[in-house]
């Protein structure tokens, strides 16, 4: 039997009660047989991004290198802050720019809120530049912004706890080398 697909997801937030965490926390518990979700929550430990230090790693990004290693593919979900990517994903991505193991993997991007376009089309642009393997039939759009809901509630949801299952299915599906929707998107 195959260990299962590790998917490492990285939240863009550093806020206590984000709704992109909890969302990639009601993922982790939702993770489909044959798939773990893990949430990466030392997003916030990663030094600002300085080349120089690229030579001799710090160890919180040492951290980060090792987890996106291991994993089979990556789970961003992140807030949008003025029409744009949250300084925190930004940055873990540049720590990424040059690590080889982080070319071609497979990531998909969830957002939690439809007016949060910019962010979402800057974020997949950066990851597009980055060679990541852009998975978007398993990237989702829910309207989870002003809803209200926890994770509890998000697990509860008959509408959000599909929808979250579905995403997972997609990429396990791209991870065992199934083909996407014909459609191309959720």
């Amino acid at each position: 039997m195959r260990p299962p697909h590790r998917v490492l997801a990285l939240c863009g937030s550093l806020r206590a009660r984000s709704i992109n965490a909890a969302l990639l926390r009601a993922a982790s518990r939702l993770a489909p047989q044959g798939m773990t979700v893990a949430v990466f929550d030392h997003l916030g430990r990663l030094p600002l991004f300085n080349p120089d230090l690229e030579a001799d790693t710090p160890e919180p990004v040492q951290h980060l290198h090792a987890q996106v290693s291991q994993a089979a593919a990556l789970l961003i979900a992140s807030p949008e802050y003025a029409h744009g990517v949250t300084g925190t994903i930004k940055n873990a991505l540049d720590w990424l720019v040059s690590f080889e193991d982080f070319v071609h993997k497979p990531v998909a991007v969830w957002n939690a809120s439809p007016r949060a376009h910019h962010a979402d089309d800057a974020l997949r642009e950066t990851l597009k530049t980055m060679s990541a393997d852009l998975v978007e039939h398993a990237s989702i759009t829910l309207p989870l912004l002003g809803a209200h809901l926890d994770e509890a509630g998000m697990l509860a949801s008959s509408t959000v706890a599909p929808a979250i299952r579905d995403g997972l299915l997609q990429l396990q599906r791209h991870l065992d080398g199934e083909p996407g929707p014909a459609f191309g998107g959720l």
